[in-house]
């Protein structure tokens, strides 16, 4: 089986129909680790791109500050703002859409899917300190989860020793692989579609085949300029706009 895993998508269509091109006949079932929403100027349009590949979806946090289901005055005031107008945004379709949605950990064997960690689905998994206490509560050898925005993640070893997962995906380049040995434990980031924080403004995703245990990794240019034109049209916050240009 081959899976597409998305994450952060972030209300930004022309980075999803961008990725979508790029693994166009490679994969055989989309999963997404949540965050459809937030941030950017395309909450409704960017659900009704995704729900005819029926992905297995889990519920980030920008799902549940879409749907009122979380205090706003825990977000920053960019991002307040953001889910604020989002909320006024999305159709009535697509808000039932959104309530559906479960929260993680969702087993898809031989994989499981998270938004921030299999301990707390609000959790940041920014160093080995946060995966170690994540690892003994994996289920199968390899987990993926979003949230950070951040391509990689951790692997532990069979002698308990763990170290970071480094796609080192250079401007000139593509795409890299991870082999996955199955006695081994893996926390594995897609990276962001929609807004990349590792300082790479390309989208981010991964592929996951399951018979070749190989995860490749890939991003991709898309015309961010469009997603920010939007996003000055709808007068989101201009640090938004801006950091899709950075990749941070």
């Amino acid at each position: 089986m081959r899976f597409l895993i998305l994450s952060d998508i972030h209300s930004n269509l022309e980075a999803l129909n961008t990725v979508l091109e790029r693994a166009a006949g490679e994969y055989d079932q989309m999963l997404c680790c949540g965050d459809i929403v937030g941030y950017g100027p395309d909450p409704n349009a960017v659900i009704d791109r995704i729900r005819p590949f029926n992905p297995q979806v889990i519920r980030g946090n920008h799902e549940k500050a879409a749907l009122g289901l979380v205090d706003l005055s825990l977000f920053n005031p960019l991002a307040r703002r953001a889910a604020l107008w989002t909320q006024d945004e999305l159709t009535s379709e697509n808000r039932s859409y959104l309530k559906q949605i479960q929260a993680g950990p969702l087993d898809v064997p031989p994989l499981t899917l998270v938004h921030g960690s299999l301990a707390d689905e609000d959790q940041y998994l920014v160093d080995l300190e946060d995966a170690l206490e994540n690892f003994p509560l994996a289920r199968y050898p390899v987990t993926f989860f979003g949230h950070t925005h951040i391509q990689g993640g951790f692997v532990q070893f069979q002698d308990g020793r763990a170290g970071l997962l480094n796609p080192e995906i250079r401007r000139g380049s593509s795409e890299s692989q991870l082999r996955i040995d199955p006695q081994q434990r893996y926390l594995v980031n897609p990276g962001a579609v929609g807004q990349p924080r590792d300082y790479d403004s390309r989208a981010a995703f991964v592929i996951y085949n399951t018979d070749e245990l190989i995860i490749r990794y890939f991003r991709t240019s898309y015309p961010l300029e469009a997603t920010q034109a939007k996003m000055v049209a709808a007068q989101l916050p201009q640090y938004l706009i801006d950091r899709l240009s950075l990749g941070r």
